[in-house]
Order: structure tokens, then sequence, then C-alpha cells
């Protein structure tokens, strides 16, 4: 329905603007246009009142659909986009993972390694110099 009366009410606009520029104003006369008295293109009495009663009756319609929109409008935007969002989906809870601190780790590893390494070199060491005295 909004749509429709949107569609209506921008073509009535053109139209209106259309017609209005389609009269002429209070000085001018159409024979000078046309290069004489050529009243009979419109009747006898011209175009003046046809195009009252065309402009009339479209700015009747521009009015009456500019308040109907102007009213939906009003009533219809009284919630939120998100109010839909929070009432059936439970809320997610989201908990970090905690990894393993491999870095922390290392140096352990490697003071053991180490060690390690260090006993064995000074055993090959010492046997080393055992071997040759």
């Amino acid at each position: 329905m909004d749509t429709f009366l949107t569609i209506v009410h921008v073509f009535v606009c053109l139209f209106l603007v259309v017609i209005v520029l389609l009269q002429h104003g209070k000085g001018a006369d159409i024979g000078a246009t046309f290069g004489g008295s050529s009243q009979s293109l419109f009747g006898t009495e011209g175009p003046l009142p046809l195009l009252n009663k065309i402009t009339t009756a479209a700015a009747i319609i521009f009015m009456l659909t500019s308040v109907t929109l102007a009213y939906i409008s009003s009533h219809t935007g009284s919630n939120s986009v998100m109010s839909s969002f929070g009432k059936n989906q439970p809320a997610a809870i989201v908990q970090p993972q905690v990894k393993e601190d491999k870095v922390a780790a290392k140096p352990a590893d490697t003071v053991e390694t180490t060690k390690a390494a260090s006993k064995e070199v000074s055993k090959e060491v010492t046997t080393k110099e055992d071997a040759k005295q």
C-alpha cells in the first residue's frame, strides 16, 4: 500500500509540474504564440477552464496522497529494527580458548636439555683427556 501510494504521489507530482508549466501567465496570450488569434485551438473560451480543472484535480490528488503517506508513516514506525533480534534468540556466550603457552615451556625444556648436554659433553671431554694420557 505504501509503495503504491508513493508511486501515485510521484506521478501526480510530475503531472502537476507539467500542467502548471503549460499554463500561460496573466499577461500572456496564446494567440501571440501562434501568430494570430487562434482561440479555436482549445474551444471558444481558450485553454484556461480546462487547464484550471485539470490543475485543481491534480492538486487535490497530490494533497490527499501527501496527507495519507504522512499518516501511514507516523503510525507504522513505532518499533525498532533491532527489537525482533533479542527476543527469540538466547545470547551467545563466547568463552576464549586457552592455548598452552609453548614459549614459556621452551625455556624450561631448554635449560634441562642444556644441562643434560653439558653433562654429556663434560663426560666426553674427560674421556678424551683420559684417552690422551
